[in-house]
């Protein structure tokens, strides 16, 4: 119903910054909240960022706080993250996703939808 799309990625210093947006085609829902995870090579999925449907609720992983900022358009059906002072531990495949939820899910299987990612390698 709902296809997800990651653009922004690539390679930067450490301390550079990076803007990834996401972009949804096809069903919207009434209320959704999306998020931002990533996967480094040899570990699980983790949670980076999520934001309501309203745009007033944000929650960010600890990792991150301070650092990465998650933003929408709703009216452009896009989802962005603002990447700030990148660490090379930051290197990951990020990836975007969308869940019908007046809240802010933090957990992956929560998310019915998922883009098919971009990668992001901040060197040292």
């Amino acid at each position: 119903q709902v296809q997800l799309v990651e653009s922004g990625g690539g390679l930067v210093q450490a301390g550079g910054s990076l803007r990834l947006s996401c972009a949804a085609s096809g069903r919207t829902f009434s209320s959704y909240a999306m998020g931002w995870f990533r996967q480094a090579p040899g570990k699980e999925r983790e949670f980076v960022a999520a934001i309501s449907w309203s745009g007033g609720s944000t929650s960010y992983a600890d990792s991150v706080k301070g650092r990465f900022t998650i933003s929408r358009d709703n009216a452009k059906n896009a989802v962005f993250l603002q990447m700030n002072s990148l660490k090379p531990e930051d290197t990951a495949i990020y990836y975007c996703a969308t869940t019908p939820s007046t809240g802010v899910p933090v957990y992956s299987n929560w998310y019915n939808y998922w883009g098919q990612g971009t990668q992001v390698t901040v060197s040292s």
